[in-house]
Formats: structure tokens, C-alpha cells, sequence
């Protein structure tokens, strides 16, 4: 088992990201990444909570800073901007927003399944969780949901990456086409929204988009750049996370049937089997930082304006913070995982994720039961470092009498 392949991170976290943390922990320096790397659960706690120390800003530092800078949101600034961006898109991700969407999420569930109810079978991923969230966050910037074969390409893109095939020799022609496809991307995400904002300034809607373009933050409006970036984190994010989430949750209920029924019998556990799916199979690997002045980190001197990245995979897994940490365990308290990061850029969207996961899982489980994998596919996993999941996820189901 190789710790760095993505199949094996996939079908086996545990040994995978202990593997990772006692081969290459508590700090190491990636040579063919050229970033630091740390693994254990306080240090990775406290690398994305002091962004005084650790920014998530790495314009300054960038060899090409434009391109950094053009895609900034709320997930690459610090304070005040980060403050100021938060304060004001939150406003969409209050509690009593989110739910408020509970039975409209509800309705786009049953109509997915009512779509594969007489096949008996289906593929988790293309057919139900990524369609989900995609149509809940087009509905929300209020954006035609029967683009998202659009949205998926796009989602694909800005993630996708393979550092396990590089060589010492082809980094820097790697970065390259990264910068490219990340610069096509954004051109295409941002040209999209755009047309989407032209035509709110002409005929607001009650939408994400109108609210954002009428909003100020100190008197003073929002730029179309801030929008634009805010609206392509949004619509990417907010699919990939809720979708990784869900299909994660399945290959996990998979693997341990006696959850599975457990959850059949009292779905009220399903609120904490998906905190325990964060932690043993979170949609999100990693968090990237920039040292913001020199700092050591368990003897490793590190310089200012290099590039950290926190595994919160691996911290999830520290024996000590998590006993047992091997055992799949839906009653796990308490469980401090990392799987939505933590500090001022925890997951701005982590309500609405929780909320759309526990909706589609308990209308699944309560509709269909003896849902198994289809062994018979080998699982691909997403070709990227950064995220984890299933690219398709065949299952086969009965309806429940």
C-alpha cells in the first residue's frame, strides 16, 4: 500500500493517513511539492487556527501573484478582508436560512430516487448526491440548475491533481498546466456569472446574486471581482462537499452493514454516523498556508512565505485525540474532527452540507433498503489531492414494503 495513492487513501484511510503521519510526521519538508508538511492533530489545529502565523493568503509570496489574487474569496483572505467577506455572505448561511431550505431539499431528494426507484439500482454519485446539491446551489445564486453538466466540468477542473505521478523532473511543467487549467477555468466560471450579474442589475430576483450585488460592507458596495469570485467558490464547493460527503457516508455504511441497519432501525443516529464520516472519510484532505514570518515547528525551521499544508485526514486519526482510532464508531464521543477545517475558515457551507446529508440519507434509508455496493465495478476515486471520493458509487437497493 502506497499512503500517498489516492485509491488506497480512499478504501483505506486509516492505514493510509497513520501511515503518512508516522512515516513522514510530525513535520517534513515535500522536496517534489516544495511545501512543508505537517500531520498530527494539534499541529494541524493550530496551523489553520493562527492565520496571524499561517495565512491563507499567498498572493504576496506567489511567483505569479495575479493569478492568485484574481480568484481571492473568502477562503483566501485574512482579516479584516476575510472578516468583512464572512460577516456578509454568512447573512445566506444563518441557521434559520438553512432551515428554511430543509423541505424544498427534501423535495429535490424524492424526486431524484422516484428517477431510479424501478431500476432497483443506481449510481450514488451521478445519479443522487452530486445532482442534490448542485440544484440546491443553483436555486440559491439563482442560476439554471439544468447547467450543472457545466458546473461539473467546472467543479472537476479546479480540483483535479495528481502530485503521486510526479517526478522530481516534470514539477515545474506540472505547475504549469495547473496555472493553465486553473486560469481557463476561472475565465470560464467568471465570464458564466457575468451574464448572471448583468442581468440581476437589470431585474434583481430574490436570489444569492441579487442580495450580494445590492449588499455593502461599510458603505460601500461589493466589487463585481469579489462577486464574481465569492458566486465559483460557492458553486463549486458547494457541490463537491455535499457530494463527497454522501458517497462517503455509503462506502463507510457499506463496509460496516450493522451501521447500516442500525440506522434503518433509528434514524436519529444519523446526525452523528455523518460527524463520524467526517472523521474517518472527510470530503476534504488538506489545508494550504503561508508562513507569515519564521517559525519552528518541532525543530524544522520554516521561512517565511513557504507554503504548509495541514493533513486533516491524518489529524483525524491521532491516537491521541481519537481512541481506537481505526474502529468506524457512530457513537463517538466526543468527536473533535477537522473534516470541516476549524478556526476563522472553518466551512462556511458545513450547516448546509450536515443538513442536505442527513435529508438524503434518511429519506434513502427509509425508502430503500439492502443498499450494496456493486463489487463487481472497481471504485475510481477523484484524481485529486485535495478531496476524497468516489467518482461513481454502483449500488443496488429494495424498496422498502
Amino acid at each position: 500500500m502506497n499512503p500517498r495513492d489516492l485509491l488506497d487513501q480512499l478504501l483505506h484511510p486509516y492505514e493510509s493517513f497513520t501511515a503518512l503521519r508516522t512515516e513522514f510526521g510530525p513535520v517534513s519538508y515535500n522536496e517534489r511539492g516544495k511545501f512543508w508538511e505537517v500531520f498530527g492533530y494539534d499541529d494541524v489545529l493550530e496551523l489553520a487556527s493562527d492565520y496571524e502565523t499561517f495565512s491563507s493568503d499567498g498572493s504576496p509570496f506567489a511567483e505569479y501573484p495575479e493569478e492568485m489574487t484574481k480568484g481571492q474569496s473568502v477562503l483566501t483572505t485574512d482579516p479584516p478582508r476575510h472578516r468583512q467577506l464572512r460577516s456578509l455572505v454568512s447573512q445566506a448561511f444563518t441557521p434559520r436560512a438553512i432551515a428554511s431550505m430543509a423541505p424544498r431539499i427534501a423535495e429535490i431528494t424524492n424526486d431524484l430516487l422516484d428517477q431510479v426507484t424501478r431500476q432497483g439500482k443506481m449510481d450514488v454519485i451521478a445519479d443522487f448526491s452530486y445532482p442534490l446539491p448542485v440544484i440546491v446551489i443553483a436555486e440559491m445564486l439563482g442560476v439554471p440548475s439544468e447547467d450543472r453538466a457545466r458546473f461539473k466540468h467546472w467543479s472537476d477542473q479546479m480540483v483535479v491533481s495528481e502530485y503521486e505521478d510526479l517526478s522530481r523532473d516534470n514539477v515545474e511543467e506540472y505547475n504549469k498546466r495547473v496555472r493553465t487549467i486553473m486560469r481557463q477555468t476561472l475565465d470560464e466560471l467568471y465570464d458564466y456569472f457575468r451574464q448572471v450579474l448583468a442581468e440581476r442589475r437589470l431585474r434583481p430576483q430574490h436570489d444569492l446574486v441579487s442580495a450580494l450585488l445590492a449588499a455593502q460592507i461599510e458603505g460601500e458596495s461589493l466589487f463585481e471581482q469579489g462577486i464574481l469570485a465569492f458566486c465559483s467558490l460557492l458553486l463549486v464547493a458547494g457541490n463537491i462537499t455535499t457530494t463527497n460527503l454522501i458517497g462517503n457516508a455509503l462506502l463507510c455504511f457499506d463496509e460496516h452493514p450493522e451501521v447500516m441497519e442500525q440506522l434503518h432501525a433509528r434514524p436519529e443516529l444519523i446526525p452523528q454516523a455523518i460527524e463520524e464520516v467526517l472523521r474517518y472519510r472527510p470530503p476534504a484532505l488538506l489545508v494550504g498556508r503561508y508562513a507569515t514570518r519564521p517559525v519552528e515547528i518541532h525543530g524544522c525551521k520554516i521561512s517565511t512565505g513557504e507554503s504548509i499544508i495541514g493533513w486533516l485526514a491524518s489529524a483525524n486519526f491521532d491516537p491521541a485525540q481519537f481512541p481506537d482510532p481505526q474502529r468506524f464508531d457512530i457513537g463517538r464521543a466526543p468527536n473533535r474532527h477537522l473534516g470541516f477545517g476549524h478556526g476563522i475558515h472553518f466551512c462556511l457551507g458545513a450547516p448546509l452540507a450536515r443538513l442536505e446529508t442527513k435529508i438524503a440519507l434518511s429519506i434513502l434509508l427509509e425508502r430503500f433498503e439492502h443498499i450494496r455496493r456493486e463489487r463487481l465495478q472497481p471504485i475510481e476515486t477523484i484524481r485529486s489531492v485535495f478531496i476524497m471520493g468516489p467518482r461513481h458509487l454502483p449500488v443496488t437497493f429494495q424498496v422498502r414494503a
